[in-house]
């Protein structure tokens, strides 16, 4: 009904446009998806990471064996 130069033209970039969107949309979404994922794994607990710095102060000889009992207990508690 509108020829060559109508609605046609317009709706073939727009639905071009469109899927083109949704693609890279879906490239996004995937990409942040494995970027949360893979940070969960990498990121230790805090009490963990506490007690790795506890460990290494320990090991410095920054805090004494009792020290170190005791604030280990607490954090474990």
């Amino acid at each position: 009904m509108m020829g060559v130069w109508g609605m046609g033209w317009f709706g073939m970039i727009f639905m071009l446009v469109f899927w083109v969107l949704v693609v890279v949309g879906l490239f996004f979404l995937i990409k942040w998806l494995i970027q949360v994922t893979k940070g969960e794994k990498d990121v230790p607990s805090g009490r963990s990471k506490a007690i790795d710095i506890l460990k290494e102060r320990y090991a410095r000889g920054e805090i004494s064996k009792e020290e170190f009992e005791k604030t280990k207990r607490d954090l474990q508690s």
